[in-house]
């Protein structure tokens, strides 16, 4: 459990604020990702050390280089310099950041609130003075709150919760929640917002249970060692004092503007436009839906404040899951590889953990389809997508997902450029838990 810190004071903060604003040079790309050493572009190990990045860590994310790489290729194709990108899976916002560093203007789109906020919070532009004059107000204006901290969340996630199992004592539930609404009442949106991503995304360091890629468990011996009201004070100064050393050493990105769009992709990614690059990773159809990874950050940040909230937000994710109950019908759909596997899923739908996968898969790529026929359209002639995608397996049966992906993109006006194993990640335990699933960087070219 988190040692308590003790909290700075209005005072302090605002001394530190100004001792250190001095002129800085430009800011690049080497310079923010100084002292981490990838092992490959496909993981994201060390990213925690750099700017920005440490403020919700993603394991899942791909390496900030992979950006820099794209955009060298792309500019070499087209013959010029990359003038826009586009990412429609924003998740941490790498491909924004890192396209503000190299003086690219990025537009990128987000479903999750959370994660929405905290691509944005980190790329806004901020007057620090200003900035820290809110947080003290926060410091002096929140109150716990003693009852119903987090209205509509689910009955396990407040102590007494359910059956003597909880994801917060009352104590750090009403420090939080307090905190929250103090944020919320601030005048100034763009601090509101960056407060919230804060105090969101500590909130699993001072919770009962720890979160991974594949959901939510209890951390041993958890209740025994209960977080306290005060180490949530000091996580969350902890936190501030970080984001504001970030904000004002890299200030001076080459490009301040960006476009962030909120909501379902398949919406939303642009169906015209001038962009040169789209750099992204998408959900894999793997049946799990990532909006249980941020599930905690979501109730504690007032993202989700219903059980409709929740299901809505759940419908406009990608169909790569079955957890919740939505149509899954989808267009026709040009894969010889597709029908392949379609047939052999046909083929054990009455053995799978549930009989929905098949639809399940197909959806998936009607959804993806969807997203790249837009892209066709919004990329300019010559200009380049990089997709880091990655296999499933049901029951025996293998989803090549790169495969499938290039065969639909070739009848959507794109040529293959190329098709690059990242890794082998870990099949599920009912599959033998062995590092057989590939993941893939697809580069396509719009003809």
């Amino acid at each position: 459990m988190p040692t308590a810190i003790k909290p700075l004071r209005p005072r302090d903060i605002q001394a530190n604020a100004s001792a250190t604003d001095i002129p800085l040079p430009p800011a690049t790309l080497a310079q923010w990702l100084s002292g981490r050493e990838p092992s490959h572009l496909s993981t994201n190990s060390g990213t925690p050390l750099v700017a920005f990045q440490a403020w919700r860590n993603f394991k899942e994310a791909f390496a900030p280089e992979l950006i820099g790489q794209a955009f060298e290729e792309t500019s070499l194709a087209l013959g010029r310099k990359i003038e826009r990108s586009i990412d429609p899976f924003g998740g941490s916002g790498t491909t924004a950041l890192a396209s503000q560093f190299l003086g690219v203007q990025p537009t990128t789109i987000e479903v999750n609130p959370y994660l929405a906020d905290l691509i944005e919070a980190k790329l806004a532009s901020y007057e620090v003075e200003a900035l820290v004059e809110d947080y003290a107000r926060v410091l002096e204006t929140f109150t716990d709150v003693a009852a119903d901290c987090f209205p509509g969340a689910p009955n396990t996630f407040v102590e007494p919760g359910r059956s003597d199992r909880y994801i917060f004592n009352a104590g750090v539930a009403g420090r939080l929640a307090g905190l929250r609404n103090a944020i919320l009442a601030l005048e100034n949106p763009t601090h509101a917002r960056l407060f919230r991503v804060l105090l969101s995304s500590i909130a699993v360091d001072v919770s009962n249970v720890v979160v991974s890629g594949k959901g939510r468990r209890y951390r041993r011996g958890w209740e025994a060692r209960q977080s306290t009201a005060a180490q949530v004070l000091g996580l969350f100064d902890d936190a501030f004092v970080r984001a504001i050393y970030d904000i004002r050493r890299y200030r001076n990105r080459a490009c301040l503007d960006y476009t962030l769009l909120r909501g379902d992709s398949r919406l939303l990614t642009p169906s015209q436009g001038e962009f040169d690059v789209a750099i992204f990773s998408p959900p894999y159809p793997n049946s799990f839906d990532y909006t249980d990874v941020y599930n905690v950050e979501l109730w504690v940040g007032g993202y989700l404040n219903s059980k409709t909230s929740n299901e809505i937000l759940r419908k406009q994710t990608l169909r790569s899951h079955v957890q919740i109950h939505r149509s899954f019908e989808t267009e026709q759909l040009v894969s010889k590889t597709l029908d392949r596997v379609s047939t052999e899923l046909e083929h054990v739908r009455a053995s799978l953990w549930n009989r929905s996968i098949p639809d399940m898969v197909k959806a998936y790529f009607g959804d993806m389809q969807t997203i790249m026929a837009n892209l066709a359209g919004a990329l300019t002639p010559g200009g380049r997508a990089y997709m880091v995608v990655g296999d499933s397996r049901y029951h025996g049966v293998q989803i090549p997902v790169a495969d499938i992906l290039i065969e639909l993109a070739e009848h959507l006006g794109f040529e293959k450029v190329a098709d690059e194993p990242f890794r082998s990640m870990r099949a599920s335990p009912q599959q033998g838990g062995r590092e057989e699933l590939i993941e893939s960087l697809i580069t396509l070219r719009r003809a």
